[in-house]
This record gives structure tokens, sequence and C-alpha cells, in this order.
């Protein structure tokens, strides 16, 4: 076999990513300017870098991408995600931060308080080095073109909810529904309950007559909220950007005079049937925070399997409801306009201020439309999909990546979530894959079913390795094996799309659950008690036979993945629809080079497996198994995998 173990392919040296993200800045920019030169300084010093997806027409290429999931909380800023992206190969093209926008309740990245990017993830170190780079923004934009500068696509997240009591929400009342309750019963719930939550603002705020009287279009409540620039109402309301204190102070003094009367923004919800909600009267239900508000939970009244209530969140205003929400249904022919164009707009706004590439959409898998999805969706049809279509006026490469589970209809969402996902332009979607051992007959079967959609749908299902989502002690028993299978099969199934989250590739095993600071998820929020609270920094997984292994493939990708990266999957032996089979094989289509192989089976060897290969003469180039030597080639073509094993035969 060759050798491929000799060089490897990475702008930085072989560390552990435990390691390298503690080098110290300076030594971080003398590894880049070795491999980049001068074009490092022009990173530095010019805003219109260049994107390496900028020349495309389309957004085709999210398809085809290796994409590496960061929350930037278990790095400690924004900095700290470039020498962590130098142990990545090129093989894996894109990367996707997790929210960048301050936090609200809990510190939830997923429950934004702002537009504003997240100050915790600004670098004093870098700060002290570039002085320049004195803004939590502009470091942001640096890192971004940086990783263009590696040959990275960016993307970031697109949420359709809020923080309940964000600073948008509180700006915009009419952009969000309300409720009042009092005590355990919602006693309001009427369409037009935002009229009373301005009136309620504007007065308070006129009570707290801090200069304001003077202001432009102060005198009323709808010309306040609806005629004076957001910027200008946000500065009157929270004051300046940076008054980090001042603000939060502002707005909890907003919430207090709102929680008075029991006025709360309906909470977000997931699965059908979505609406119709009440509070739950379990004891269990009631949440004191630290300030001694009393707040409680709520329930969908009449649930289904995947129906859930997210208490911290709320939803913008998408579409008016039928007879004064009194059954609490929708009118999907009635959207509200400058909902829609708000969120739009500051989406795009964001992507063009930080060159970003993609966007994942939160949710993605949300179809509140009882009969499903429409024959012609139009334009108000889904909001993670305007905002994609606005940004791709400016950017027509820019792409969509859905958070959706490829779930069987109406379970998680109405409908068909494929029909979703194509009315609503996704390029690719998240699926489901990282939610099963590998090698289960689950896991095999949802294999197959991805085959089938990605020749027969307009979106790409990703070969999901694991998400931030899914780094949770719940979910350990999916990584005790296999691991280096599902990163083979993620590279090299070549028109699969693939998505990482980071860690994975040096995950340590945890036959009984660590303590909370080695799972990525847990940084999602900051708790500090109960069962999923941090007590300190993120700790990386120290596994180097896993990480060894992982290296390997990847400078084999790295050297093959280029001459086949556009090709066209043929099956040689494809994934078993039924789940009982363990060995797929495949190639390429139209000029087959190459030849994969795996044993999904992490328990047993598949002895005297005879396939046909495509014609020409082959020689296997490579295992997974570091062991495997050329001597133990067959004469007959009758070859034998160990568990998990995978092979890669070339053309000669």
């Amino acid at each position: 076999m060759r050798n491929f173990n000799e060089n490897i392919i990475s702008p930085a040296p072989i560390v552990m990513p435990s390691r390298a993200v503690q080098k110290p800045i300076e030594q971080v920019i003398n590894d880049l300017e070795r491999v980049y030169g001068a074009d490092l300084y022009r990173a530095f010093e010019y805003p219109d870098f260049t994107s390496p997806v900028q020349h495309l027409t389309s957004s085709n290429w999210l398809k085809r991408a290796n994409t590496v999931g960061i929350n930037v909380r278990t790095l400690g800023d924004f900095w700290t995600i470039i020498p962590y992206a130098m142990t990545l190969p090129k093989a894996q093209n894109a990367i996707h931060l997790l929210p960048v926008f301050e936090p609200g309740v809990v510190s939830s990245l997923y429950g934004p308080c702002s537009w504003n990017i997240n100050p915790e993830f600004y670098s004093n170190e870098l700060a002290k080095l570039f002085p320049h780079q004195n803004s939590v923004e502009k470091q942001l934009a640096l890192v971004v073109r940086l990783l263009h500068l590696m040959g990275k696509a960016v993307g970031f997240d697109v949420i359709p909810h809020v923080d309940r009591f964000a600073e948008p929400v509180l700006a915009n009342p009419s952009y969000f529904e309300w409720i009042q309750r009092k005590n355990m019963e919602i006693i309001n719930h009427d369409a037009d309950l935002h009229q009373l939550i301005q009136s309620k603002i504007h007065n308070y705020l006129q009570k707290r007559d801090d200069g304001l009287r003077e202001t432009e279009h102060f005198d009323n409540p709808v010309t306040f909220f609806h005629e004076l620039p957001e910027s200008k109402r946000l500065k009157i309301m929270f004051g300046e950007v940076t008054d980090y204190e001042g603000r939060l102070k502002r707005r909890i003094e907003l919430v207090n005079e709102l929680y008075a009367e029991g006025y709360e923004t309906l909470p977000a919800t997931m699965g059908p049937p979505y609406r119709g909600i009440e509070v739950n009267p379990d004891p269990s239900a009631k949440i004191v925070d630290q300030d001694g508000r009393e707040w409680r939970d709520y329930r969908i009244i009449h649930p289904e399997k995947f129906s859930r209530v997210f208490g911290p969140l709320t939803r913008f205003k998408l579409y008016e409801p039928i007879d004064n929400n009194k059954d609490w249904a929708l009118d999907f022919q009635r959207p509200v306009k400058p909902v829609w164009e708000y969120v739009c707009e500051h989406y795009h706004r964001v992507a063009s201020e930080f060159d970003f590439d993609f966007m994942r959409g939160d949710m993605s898998h949300v179809q509140m439309r009882p009969g499903g999805v429409p024959s012609e969706p139009g334009e108000y049809y889904d909001l993670l999909g305007a905002v994609k279509q606005k940004i791709a006026i400016e950017k027509p490469y820019f792409g969509y990546f859905a958070e959706s589970f490829l779930a069987p209809p109406n379970e998680m969402a109405y409908g068909d979530e494929c029909d979703h996902l194509e009315a609503s332009g996704a390029d690719t979607t998240l699926g489901n894959l990282q939610s099963e051992p590998i090698g289960t007959p689950a896991f095999i079967q949802e294999l197959s079913q991805y085959a089938k959609w990605l020749n027969t749908r307009k979106f790409a299902p990703n070969f999901t390795l694991m998400t931030a989502d899914k780094d949770d002690p719940r979910f350990d028993k999916f990584y005790l094996k296999g691991n280096e299978t599902r990163y083979f099969l993620g590279l090299f199934i070549a028109d699969f799309p693939s998505y990482m989250g980071m860690g994975f590739e040096c995950r340590d095993p945890h036959p009984q659950a660590a303590p909370n600071e080695h799972y990525s998820k847990l940084y999602v929020f900051h708790m500090s008690e109960g069962p999923n609270a941090t007590k300190g920094p993120y700790v990386w997984g120290e596994n180097q036979n896993l990480y060894r292994s992982i290296l390997r493939q990847q400078v084999l990708a790295d050297t093959i993945l280029p001459i086949i990266q556009h090709e066209k999957t043929d099956w040689l032996i494809p994934p078993d629809e039924r789940g009982e089979k363990f060995l797929i094989v495949w190639t390429q289509q139209y000029d087959p080079k190459y030849v994969f192989a795996a044993n999904l089976n992490q328990e047993n060897t598949l002895l005297d497996l005879p396939f046909q290969f495509p014609e020409g003469n082959w020689q296997l180039i490579f295992s997974s198994r570091e062991d495997r030597v050329e001597a133990e080639v067959p004469e007959n073509e009758k070859w034998s995998l160990a568990p998990g094993e995978c092979l890669v035969w070339e053309k000669i």
C-alpha cells in the first residue's frame, strides 16, 4: 500500500486540538505566514478579502461541503477559531459558527437578546497585539477573512426567535405575540395585545424622564414605535451599545414593569400542533429567577409526539391570527409583511458586514400549516427561506443549511419535511444519522434512504457525524465505537455533504458520563447550578488513537478528493434498505478512479466478500487499520474487512 502517514497536509504542525488552541497569537501568525505569505497581511488590512466561493453563481457548492460546527464559547473567543481551524484538512472546507449574537436568559446562544455581536467572544490578547482590532465586531470580521484565506467558507446561525424579553421584542412589540397570565391561567391572548404593551412601555419611558421628552416622535406610542428608526429607539430605551451593564439594567426595569401585570411574549413551540398552550400545573414547572420573579412553564393543550414549548424563547409574529386568536389559529394568507422585512434586513446586514457565505437555519423543520406544504408556497411561505433569498440577491452563492432531521411526515412538522425543505429553498439539511450508533439496522436503513433522497430531491442530506446538540451525556452511547468509520463515510462518499461538531475528532469514549465540562452542548448556555451546570472551561478530548486514525484519513482526503469531488457516486454494494447487511462499496459513476469499501459492523469481521471491480487494474492504497500490510491483499479478490474497517483502491 502507498504510505499516507508521511506528510500530514495541514497549515500547522501535527498537534492535538487541545494544544493547538493554546498557542500564543504570535506563534499562530508565524505558522500562517509560512503557508500564506503576504496574503496573510492582506487579510488583516483589506475588508473586501475574497471568499473561496465568491466567484460561484449558485449555492450548489454547499450540497457537497464538508462542514465543521464550532461553538465559539468552548474556545473562549473568535480568535481561537483560527488555531483550531489550522488542525483541519482542506477537505473540511466550511465552518459553521454557532450563534454569534448577544445572548439572553441563561445566556443561551439560541436565545439572542439583541442584534449585537456577543461581547464575551472578544480577545484582549488580540487587541493588545493588534490595537486596531479593538472591538468584537472587528475581530469577527478578521477571523472570517482568515478562514477565507485558509479556503474555508463561513456560515452563521439565522434564528427565527429571540429571548422572550429581548431588546428587539421591547423595541418592536407589534412584531411578536403576547399573552397575559394571572397565576395558573392565561387571561388574555388577543391578537392586538401588543398595542397595550406599546402603551405600557411608552408610559414607563415617559415616567423615567431622562431627557426623552424632547426627542422627535416621542409624544405617543404609535409614532415612537412605528416612525422612529429602530436604532434611535434602541438608544433611547437602552443606551449605548457598549454600555452592557446599563443596557441590561434598563431591560430588566422594563421586564419588571410588564411582569407586574402578567404580560409575557408567547413562547416558541416545536412539533404539531404548535398552537394552543396552557400553564403547566406541575409543581416542578415553576421557575423562580435570580431576581425573585416567578415564571411558569407552558404546555400544548392537545400535545402530539414531538410537541414542545420553549418558555425562554419567543417567535417573530409572521402571520395574523384568525378571529382575534380566539382558537390559536393562524391565517397563513395574511403575513405580517413588516416583520418579514425586518428580520430579512437584519440578517442581510450581518451577512454583508461579516461576509458570511451561508446560513444555518435554526429549527428549519418547523412547518405549522395543518394541511402540509401548499402546492404554491409563495413569497411568505418560510421565514428562513426568505432570509436566504434576500441575501442571495447580493450574494448568489449564499447557501442555506437547514436544521431539519428528516422525520416521518406529521411528526416534527405538518406534512412531509422533504417537501418543506424544497419549498423553503434549503440546499442541504442536517438529517439524523448522528442519532444512531453506526452499524445498527436503523442507521443502515437511514443511510439507504438518504442516498435515495440525494438523487431524487433538490436538497442534499448531510452525513452528520456529531453536532453540538449531540455532544451531551445522553448521547455518549452513539460514540463509544465506530467514530473512525463515521469520519471515513462523511468524507469519502463524495456527493454527500458532511457535518462534524468540533471535538468529534478527538472525543474520548465515555462508558459512564464524564463531568459536564467535557461536553460542548453544555456550553450552548451558561448554567451555574443544576444538572447542566459547568464550572470552568471546556475540556477537550485526548483520544490520541482516534485522532491519529482521523489524521491518516485527512491526508488521504486532501490527496484524492480534489480528483473526485465533483463526481457522482456509483454504488457497487449500496446500503441495505432492510438494514441487514453491513458491507457498502462505492466508486465514481462516469470515470472510476477509486473504489471505497466499509464494514459498518463494529463487532464482527466480514469474511470472503467478493465484488466486481470496475474495468481496469486496481491496487489497495489505504486501510483504516494501520496494521494492515500489502501482503494481506488476496490474489483471489475475496476480501475480508475487520470490524469498522474501511479500504480504498486506486486504478493503476
